[in-house]
C-alpha cells in the first residue's frame, strides 16, 4: 500500500467515526429538542396536535381563570391570533395579564395548548427573545420607555458601592 492510499484510507475510516458519532449524538437528543412558536405559527396549524414545543407571547387582559387543583386557563396572544392555555401547578409569582410568558407542553386536538412549564418574565424590562423577534416580525413590537439593553437580555446592575465591609460575605 503506497503513502498516498494509506492516507486516503486514514481519512476515510476517521471521516466514517465522527458520521457515525454525529448520528448517535442526533438520535440521543431527538426527543429532546423543543422548537418555540407563536400563536400565529399554533393558528396556521404549523404544529400538529402531540407535538412538544414552546409557545411565547403576551398573556391576555382578561383572559387569566383559576379552577379547582391549582388548575389556570389562561390565553397568549401575540396580538395576530390567541392559543388557549391550560396549566396545573403553581404559576411563578411575576406571572400576570398583559406580561411576556413562555409555556411548553403540548397542543391537544381541540386546539388547546396543554402546558406542563410556565416561565414569565424577570422584571419589568424583560420580554423572551423568541416572542419579541415574533412580534417584530408582525411589525407589532413597540419599543418601551424604559430600555435596558436588547430584547432577551437582562438589565445591567447598578455597580456595588466599594466598601470595606460586604454583608453577603460575613
Amino acid at each position: 500500500m503506497t503513502r498516498k492510499r494509506r492516507r486516503l484510507v486514514t481519512i476515510g475510516v476517521c471521516g466514517a467515526v465522527l458520521a457515525v458519532a454525529l448520528g448517535l449524538v442526533l438520535w440521543a437528543m431527538r426527543g429532546t429538542i423543543v422548537f418555540f412558536r407563536s400563536p400565529s405559527e399554533v393558528a396556521q396549524a404549523v404544529v400538529a396536535p402531540g407535538v412538544r414545543f414552546r409557545l411565547g407571547g403576551l398573556v391576555q387582559e382578561g383572559s387569566v381563570s383559576r379552577g379547582p387543583n391549582e388548575t389556570v386557563s389562561f390565553t397568549i396572544t401575540d396580538t395576530a391570533a390567541a392559543v388557549p392555555v391550560r396549566y396545573r401547578g403553581l404559576l411563578p409569582d411575576l406571572f400576570r395579564e398583559g406580561q411576556g410568558v413562555v409555556t411548553e407542553g403540548v397542543l391537544e386536538p381541540g386546539g388547546v395548548f396543554r402546558a406542563d412549564t410556565v416561565l414569565a418574565k424577570h422584571d419589568e424590562t424583560y420580554m423572551p427573545r423568541e416572542v419579541a423577534d415574533a412580534l417584530k416580525a408582525q411589525g407589532r413590537w413597540q419599543e418601551g420607555a424604559k430600555e435596558a439593553g436588547k430584547p432577551g437580555e437582562a438589565p445591567q446592575a447598578a455597580p456595588r458601592a466599594a466598601s470595606g465591609t460586604d454583608t453577603a460575605t460575613r
